[in-house]
């Protein structure tokens, strides 16, 4: 019947023998993240910290670390939930085989919102500063949040019906913000508080946020998953927990879940900002400091049995890994009803997600006709980028199902050869410039702006792949160490970059200073080649800061290649042309792939910090045999 509150998870997966409880001291700043990131890399338990240093609340983490123990989580509402996704996507089913639907008004009772008077989240109040003050990054700006359950209301519409639930960063203290009675909120404004936040400008007046941490593990997923308009996340949790979702009521204020461990209320100024971060973010660098709304905080619940939950965030794959895998099983039946004609996406996890998608959809303009150009496909792609957070990708690969029916999405290695063998560089490269791509990326112009690029390919296969470095390959100066990546795909060391700030101001004065300085050698690198030369048997080319590094996994291809790398800027070619403002090229694709001044930095730990948990899980530590 699912979990009525987190301890009740804690103590399940502790009886089953997938929790490990911690009892030697452990400081949340820095140290119980290090140990998590460990942890979850080798496949271990979900860890609960009983002993944080300085602090009376014990922290629970990597809870969704692995694919069973995910499952295993909502095994009591995974069936429900799939045959309410399977109805949504065609109902015409529950008519050919009523059989297996009969249950179906049980799980949608289960979505229904329950109002109570009272719940365990009211036993005491504390203070801010009483909360773990988790740092997972040493140059994070202060402690945050990173399991939040944000909830709002409309103030137009005030109610559960109005109502958003939203995993958005919280940060609890540092910069300007007053320690005992601000935090900082971290939000895009398409995301559906967003729409709360507008409508609280156009009001004229302030509104409402409840920031919830704890509770049942599918108040969590529910904040992530990106379900269709109109369907609601509490009724979301409620199916994936098999039970109701109990929300109170208070006096002057919105809706508290009953169950939760904690819960932050207050009020947002929606036209008063302050600085947040920076933070490590799950594109492996620091996401830095930028001016975001701000909460005044009135209370701070607690129930008397409260555990805090984390995760941590970086370079993929992480826990949030397993969120997207759940996502995806969850609500891939939905993709065609939701996107006519396409029957898959996937949001690259190695590339960060939002800087890379897979798509497979059909051609089904005029068959009778022979036009091996992509056209319904791109079609699909528009209506792909303009979905959602789908629309933050940078690179959208899409393919043609009837080209290769067993095509699969999720299989990165096969679908790159799929698509070089076919995608023509003179015709099937679509640009959109001066666009919005993801908050925390700043491969792009600056904050939230970027480019994007479709690559669209259907056809037979049309261009043979290299899998060695031809011996007659000769590179320009400055550039050095070919090393083939995949087949078709070579990356070449470039001239290095100065490095990155932690000054946006003196990023974005670095961009513009540098910005020919970048390109300079680029440019000379594909003008030192005419299409006929020996470099292009390989159809994708890299220029990047260590080939070695990006040519040892599909993981280091994909991730320093589609989070460095701004379309409009850094895609270069051989023999380039430019045709009824269509940019292409004859010979190979060139990607920048080198970090470049005006970038983030990469995330790295804190060298002591390495030492100190080493040392717990050496021969004979509290930690052995842990990862």
């Amino acid at each position: 019947m699912g979990y009525r509150s987190l301890r009740a998870c804690v103590d399940d997966l502790a009886a089953r023998g997938e929790l490990r409880t911690i009892d030697v001291p452990i400081d949340a700043r820095l140290e119980a993240a290090a140990i998590h990131r460990r942890v979850f890399a080798a496949g271990g338990p979900a860890l609960l910290f009983a002993n944080v240093v300085g602090c009376r609340f014990p922290m629970v983490s990597n809870l969704f670390g692995t694919w069973d123990r995910t499952r295993l989580i909502f095994r009591d509402a995974l069936a429900g939930v799939e045959r309410l996704v399977t109805l949504k996507a065609a109902p015409q089913d529950a008519l050919r085989a009523p059989w297996r639907f009969w249950k179906a008004p049980f799980d949608a009772l289960s979505m229904l919102p329950r109002s109570v008077r009272s719940g365990p989240i009211l036993d005491q109040q504390v203070r801010l500063d009483e909360l773990p003050q988790l740092v997972s990054w040493p140059r994070d700006g202060g402690p945050f949040v990173t399991l939040p359950v944000v909830y709002t209301e409309d103030v137009r519409a005030p109610g559960l019906n109005s109502s958003n639930l939203g995993m958005y960063r919280v940060q609890l203290a540092g910069g300007q913000y007053d320690p005992a009675s601000e935090v900082g909120l971290h939000y895009q404004i398409h995301r559906g508080i967003g729409v709360h936040h507008a409508a609280a400008i156009e009001a004229g007046q302030p509104f409402r946020v409840n920031v919830h941490v704890g509770g049942p593990p599918a108040m969590s997923v529910a904040a992530v998953m990106p379900l269709p308009e109109g369907m609601s996340e509490l009724g979301f949790a409620g199916a994936l927990n098999n039970r109701r979702t109990r929300m109170i009521r208070r006096p002057g204020g919105i809706a508290i879940h009953a169950d939760s461990d904690f819960c932050i209320c207050g009020t947002v100024d929606p036209d008063r900002l302050l600085p947040e971060g920076p933070f490590g973010d799950h594109l492996g660098y620091y996401s830095l400091t930028h001016p975001f709304p701000v909460m005044q905080v009135d209370r701070v619940y607690a129930r008397k049995d409260a555990i805090w939950p984390f995760t941590v965030v970086g370079r993929p794959p992480q826990e949030d890994t397993l969120f997207g895998k759940l996502i995806h099983e969850l609500t891939g039946p939905l993709i065609p009803t939701v996107l006519p004609g396409v029957h898959g996406v996937h949001a690259v996890d190695a590339a960060g997600v939002h800087p890379l998608l897979l798509a497979v959809g059909s051609e089904r303009y005029m068959p009778f006709l022979d036009r091996p150009a992509p056209q319904e496909l791109l079609t699909q792609a528009c209506a792909i980028l303009g979905q959602g957070q789908l629309s933050l990708a940078k690179f959208l690969l899409i393919a043609n199902r009837s080209d290769d029916p067993q095509l699969d999405v999720h299989d990165e290695a096969a679908f790159f050869a799929h698509m070089l063998r076919r995608a023509d560089w003179t015709r099937d490269l679509h640009f959109h410039t001066h666009t919005t791509i993801d908050t925390l990326d700043y491969s792009g112009a600056g904050l939230n702006a970027g480019s994007k690029v479709v690559i669209a390919a259907a056809g037979p296969p049309r261009f043979e792949l290299a899998t060695s470095v031809p011996t007659e390959l000769r590179l320009p100066d400055g550039f050095a160490h070919p090393r083939v990546v995949l087949p078709g795909v070579l990356a070449v060391e470039g001239p290095p970059c100065p490095a990155p700030s932690f000054d946006y101001d003196e990023l974005i004065r670095r961009r513009t200073e540098s910005r020919a300085q970048v390109a300079a050698p680029l440019r000379q690198f594909c003008e030192s080649f005419t299409a006929g030369d020996a470099i292009n048997a390989f159809r994708l080319v890299l220029v990047v800061d260590d080939s070695q590094f990006v040519s040892e996994s599909l993981a280091n291809f994909l991730w320093a290649t589609f989070t460095r790398a701004n379309p409009a800027d850094d895609l270069w070619g051989i023999d380039p042309f430019v045709s009824e403002k269509h940019w292409g090229c004859r010979g190979a694709l060139v990607i920048d792939a080198r970090i470049k001044p005006h970038h983030a930095p990469v995330l790295e730990e804190d060298p002591a910090t390495t030492r100190r948990v080493e040392e717990l899980a050496a021969p004979g530590g509290p930690l052995h045999g842990l990862y």
